[in-house]
């Protein structure tokens, strides 16, 4: 019999994965309980169906998928349903969380009675005909999560202690979106002080894949922003016992704290990071 998998929360990439899960058989369920109706229609369209806690709590696996600041907060809101539930599902904390807010979350689950899972998804959510984001996974019931391969998830399981996965998450995000931070950092300073063009022209003599990559990865970022302060604070976290790195790390998270303001308010700054991207070649 094919499990039933609960997929929470069916943002841009919980909703993509709840596709990917359905579109191979999967009956997929999530939470609608005080969402918007943007998401209710992206989880209509996903093929996902709304369900309460106490069905949520009977499934086979719930994926905890969702902005790393409420990471916590899920657990506990779940830990009564799965508590007094026959069915114990495997809960996979699948965000983007630091090692000790991984424990604090398995701590809340643990006394539940139901299996944990710390995970960390790399790359873009689910388009049709590609294999999706990597769901590097770890602990001792990472096996258990790595069932659902056969139902469209590329999990790949990690040795080591139950962290691992998260340990992984923090530091490939540390560099992606880390860098992000830094290169829009600079090209907003360039523009500031009136060098844009010429700063333009040098990265596309000198780096022109450094240039590649920042127009691709930049000009999706600001209506992500909001959602990467929280991320930025896990990481700084995660790099802890350095303390300049801390505070590298908290000063990405201020960063896009910023950009997320800017985004939501006049767009004066992601308007001159789009008008840098969009810089035609100079003239010879």
């Amino acid at each position: 019999m094919n499990p039933v998998v609960a997929v929470i929360a069916p943002g841009m990439m919980g909703s993509a994965v709840g596709k990917r899960l359905v579109d191979h058989g999967l009956k997929v369920l999530t939470s609608l309980k005080g969402r918007s109706a943007e998401t209710k229609a992206r989880a209509d369209a996903a093929g996902m169906v709304s369900a309460s806690d106490e069905e949520i709590a009977r499934t086979d696996f719930i994926l905890s998928i969702l902005p790393p600041g409420d990471a916590v907060a899920l657990s506990q809101r779940f830990a009564p349903a799965l508590t007094a539930s026959n069915s114990k599902p495997v809960f996979v904390d699948c965000n983007a969380v630091s090692p000790p807010t991984v424990e604090r979350i398995a701590a809340v689950v643990a006394p539940t009675g139901a299996p944990f899972v710390d995970a960390g998804i790399i790359g873009p959510p689910p388009r049709p005909n590609d294999a999706g984001p990597r769901f590097y996974a770890s602990g001792s019931e990472a096996p258990r999560f790595a069932a659902l391969r056969q139902f469209g998830l590329d999990v790949r399981v990690l040795d080591g202690p139950m962290s691992t996965a998260s340990a992984l998450k923090m530091s490939y995000a540390g560099i992606t979106k880390g860098t992000q931070a830094l290169g829009a950092a600079m090209l907003l300073a360039a523009t500031r002080g009136g060098t844009a063009d010429a700063l333009f022209a040098e990265l596309q003599v000198s780096q022109p894949q450094v240039l590649a990559w920042l127009k691709r990865t930049l000009s999706v970022m600001p209506p992500k922003a909001y959602r990467w302060v929280a991320e930025m604070h896990e990481i700084a976290d995660f790099v802890g016992a350095d303390p300049s790195a801390h505070e590298l790390y908290l000063g990405a998270a201020h960063f896009y704290e910023q950009i997320a303001r800017d985004f939501e308010g006049d767009k004066k700054e992601v308007a001159a990071l789009e008008a840098f991207l969009g810089k035609a070649a100079p003239a010879p």
